[in-house]
């Protein structure tokens, strides 16, 4: 008999050599073809030492690959046959190869009891003598990962712990953003999600967390609910905790202008970006993006997520091809019961509708590709067109299909896609632009504050300034560009932060009788050792300019990104400012 043609057992797993199938008790394990190959060349070998350039010759036979495909799939074999400090299947034998070290037996008579007399994509029988029996069902088959799922962590970004888990071990780490809300051990309860996972986890170090009041992270007050900017914190927070200095960010949905606005923030932590289904902009209120719902639209939608909460809530419009299945319509419901609260869902669902990276877009500098159903029923492929036509140098890949969940409908074309992407990206490096809020201040009048103290107090004054200002800048995470006698110049990475600063230095200032002119705008800024310039700095201190009485003046830019963070704003109306072009929107930050 052939090697090819045996059985082999090992542990609590049985290999079919013939029909190309792995048994974990009664339970299916689907392995991508080369893995299944690297196995069973293992295992033929059992016992015996493999030579990298053996097995790389063997199994990619007439194909030019590098040793870190074969490192990749050690990698997850070992993981789909839940290796640990107790139990060994596979070997490294340093600078050589690999050895198959569990005891493995083959059968040749076992497939005279055992023997497959249907396979199709969606049952498998097994007749083990006693009559047929169903060993596996459903429309998928089932996830690799089903009876190993990862183990979820903690880290503390603050005061709350952020859930996350790592998968696989491959060369370049990708961090997957879900939208709207999300469960991480939910992930791994739907087939298909979870195969869509492993398949992410084959060629990376996959990174999945839950955002802070989702999921498996601490629930917070619902007027604490993560802004953009707060998710950006955690995701930093979460790469830290692996070890990860710079990783691939995959967004779906609401996770896109996150992962846009995280790239432009943090261009030396993003190797690159990848967006499924994604938008710009949640409601309608000009030409510019026709595409989203009106106000009244969105408020309809509040509604239904107020009163069917608990429910398969918009599976119609995100997994339609899914829609009238009576296992994934049990597992949406429970997946968003388990997700969020009623409460933090409505509140999500809001904030999210307040979204608005257009401005941010164009200053994306990394590697991105954005991918989008033609027929997606949730969010129209216009959308990510546009997003595309925004990001400098990004590849748009428009797909078939009417499904918004990248894990429903085809997934394997959406995969490929990312596989190429991800293992063909190029880390550019050191970047010397960056997006910043950055916050220009200075007093109302000058002159004024000098002559209620003259000469001598004039200088104490100053430096008692500059000391408040600096505790502050460090207080909110500011870095100072520059702290002088007429104005303090100062940097953040998310706008939120900024105003936070900006009012407790100016309510410092009113209570002592001072006025300040504060101006703010979220922009591409030039960074060279450390100091700022550019068109971000110049246009702050013109807004700064527009500023009195001590009013903090921000532009529409800074307004749109701190959506869901409790402040509120008025209108203060629309300027034009010399060598800066355009009309520039404004807004007075309510006190």
């Amino acid at each position: 008999m052939n090697d090819h043609d045996k059985l082999f057992s090992f542990a609590t797993f049985r290999l079919d050599a013939t029909e190309r199938l792995l048994f974990d008790g009664d339970s299916v394990v689907t392995l991508p073809p080369k893995v299944f190959d690297t196995l069973l060349m293992l295992i033929e070998n059992a016992g015996r030492v493999l030579s990298k350039e053996r097995m790389l010759n063997d199994i990619w036979e007439g194909s030019f690959v590098e040793e870190n495909n074969l490192a990749q799939n050690i990698s997850i074999l070992r993981r789909l046959l839940g290796e640990n400090d107790e139990l060994k299947f596979i070997e490294t034998v340093p600078k050589y190869g690999y050895r198959f070290v569990a005891p493995v037996n083959a059968d040749e008579n076992m497939r005279t009891t055992t023997e497959i007399v249907e396979a199709t994509r969606t049952r498998i029988y097994v007749n083990d003598g006693d009559g047929e029996s169903n060993i596996l069902s459903g429309s998928t088959p089932p996830p690799a990962l089903a009876r190993h799922r990862p183990e979820t962590r903690y880290v503390q970004n603050g005061d709350v712990n952020i859930a996350y888990q790592v998968v696989g071990s491959g060369p370049i780490d990708i961090v997957f953003v879900m939208g709207w809300v999300s469960h991480l051990e939910y992930f791994w309860k739907e087939p298909q999600f979870a195969a869509f996972l492993d398949r992410l986890a084959s060629f990376s170090r996959l990174i999945l967390f839950d955002k802070r009041g989702t999921g498996l992270s601490d629930r917070v007050p619902l007027n604490e609910l993560p802004t953009l900017e707060q998710r950006m914190d955690d995701v930093r927070a979460v790469m830290d905790a692996v070890g990860s200095d710079s990783a691939v960010l995959f967004g779906v949905s609401e996770g896109g202008p996150m992962c846009s606005l995280f790239a432009a923030t943090y261009p030396e932590r993003t190797k690159g970006i990848v967006m499924f289904g994604t938008y710009a902009k949640r409601i309608k209120e000009d030409d510019d993006y026709p595409w989203a719902p009106t106000i009244e639209q969105r408020n309809r939608f509040f509604e239904v997520v107020k009163r069917d909460w608990g429910k398969p809530v918009g599976i119609e419009e995100r997994a339609p091809s899914m829609a009238n299945d009576p296992a994934f319509r049990e597992w949406w419901a429970e997946y968003l019961r388990m997700g969020a609260s009623p409460g933090a869902a409505v509140a999500i669902t809001i904030m999210n509708s307040e979204i608005d990276v257009r401005d941010i877009l164009p200053l994306v500098r990394v590697p991105t590709l954005i991918m989008h159903r033609r027929g997606d029923l949730c969010l129209n492929v216009e959308e990510g067109r546009f997003v595309a036509n925004k990001i400098p140098n990004s590849k748009f890949v428009e797909m078939d299909g009417i499904d918004h969940l990248p894990f429903v409908g085809k997934q394997d074309e959406i995969l490929d896609e990312i596989e190429q992407f991800v293992t063909g990206v190029r880390f550019a490096g050191e970047y010397d632009r960056v997006l910043a809020t950055v916050m220009s201040i200075s007093f109302a009048d000058t002159g004024t504050e000098f002559g209620k103290r003259g000469d001598e107090e004039w200088a104490d004054f100053i430096d008692s300034s500059k000391r408040f200002v600096h505790k502050q800048l460090s207080l909110f995470k500011g870095r100072e560009v520059s702290v002088g006698d007429d104005e303090t110049l100062a940097a953040f990475d998310g706008p939120a932060r900024a105003i936070r600063c900006a009012s407790a230095i100016n309510e410092a200032a009113r209570s002592r009788g001072i006025a300040l002119s504060i101006g703010l705008h979220t922009g591409e800024c030039d960074v060279v050792d450390n100091t700022y310039s550019g068109f971000a700095v110049d246009l702050a201190r013109c807004i700064r300019a527009t500023s009195s009485d001590g009013n903090i003046i921000v532009s529409r830019t800074v307004k749109d990104l701190v959506a869901g963070s409790g402040l509120e704003f008025t209108e203060f109306g629309s300027q034009i400012f010399d060598g800066i072009e355009g009309k520039w929107r404004l807004f007075n930050v309510k006190s």
